[in-house]
Order: structure tokens, then sequence, then C-alpha cells
């Protein structure tokens, strides 16, 4: 939104069409609504099953999820990887705006974690089995999960709670007297 609505204050901008209280909700409907669609499919062709893995461990039967197809598996996974990745791009785009309307460089670096932890766990993820598999992915969701609040969250508490002096109306509208 904040991306839309710098670029929108150019004359004649073709981006003053889409500038509207509208955008956000259409955008997240359209992206979850798309994202409900390819899990549906997923799970009416060829949903996720129980497997014995006996192979792994001589002497042991591991019970594992077998994803069931993997075509639809990994395009969830890329549907959502792509959509991390769109929010970076955008992020980045706009992370030089004046500071009191734009949280973009909290956001930037919180999905440069974000997008860094899951690329990093997809190896290690294809390289474990059994019971690992899930301690990595626990890993990989608690690592994002405070990457984002950390990047985000922290900062604004810093200020909150610290330098409340700079969380007045005229410090955010840049009218600071010196």
């Amino acid at each position: 939104m904040v991306c839309v609505a710098f670029k929108s204050t150019k004359p004649g901008s073709p981006w003053r069409k889409g500038l509207s209280v509208k955008l956000p909700y259409t955008i997240v409907s359209l992206c979850s609504s798309f994202q409900a669609l390819i899990c549906i499919i997923w799970l009416s062709i060829s949903p996720p099953f129980q497997d014995l893995d006996t192979d792994s461990y001589p002497g042991k039967i591991i019970i594992q999820c077998n994803e069931g197809s993997d075509i639809w598996f990994y395009s969830m996974l890329g549907y959502l990887g792509l959509l991390a990745a769109v929010s970076l791009v955008l992020a980045f785009m706009v992370r030089t705006l004046p500071d009191s309307f734009n949280e973009a460089k909290y956001i930037t670096f919180s999905m440069l974690v974000f997008c860094s932890v899951w690329i990093s766990m997809i190896p290690a993820y294809l390289s474990t089995r059994g019971k690992n598999m899930v301690a990595v992915e626990i890993f990989a969701v608690m690592a994002s999960s405070a990457g984002l609040l950390g990047c985000v969250f922290f900062p604004k508490c810093f200020i909150i709670l610290f330098r409340s002096e700079m969380n007045r109306k005229a410090d955010l509208l840049g009218k600071r007297k010196n």
C-alpha cells in the first residue's frame, strides 16, 4: 500500500487507479484464495497418508507422513516462497521512502531473515528422516517467527519503552524542533 501510495503521487500516474481502501483486502483475498485452491486440489487428488519406513534404520519402523502428490506439495510450498519473495522485493523497493510513513526497512530485514531461514531449511529437511524432520520444521517455524517479531516489533517496543520522547505526533510528522 505504501508503494502504491507514493507511486500514485506523480501526475498522470497509472497507479492512481489502484489507490483505494479495497486494494489490500483484494490482494490478500486473491492470494489466500489461490493458496486455498492449491491445497484443495492437492488434498482432493492425492492427500497425505501414513507411511511406514522400514529401510532407514534396520530393526526399527518409522511412521512418517507421506505427502501424497509431490507435485502439489511442492506447488504449495513454491507458491508460499513466491509470496515471500514478492514481499521481500516490494519491501526492498520502498525502504528509502520517508521514515514517518514507512516501516519497510524493518519489513525488508524481517523478510530477508524469513527467506534465508526457509531457504537454509530446505537442504536440512531433505537430508533428514523420522523425528528429526519434525525438529527441523519446528526450528524453521520458530526461527522465522522470531526473526519477524524481532525485526518488526522490537524496534517499536524499544522506542515506546526507552525513547518515549520520539513517540509523539510532531516526531512522526517530521516537525521536530531542535
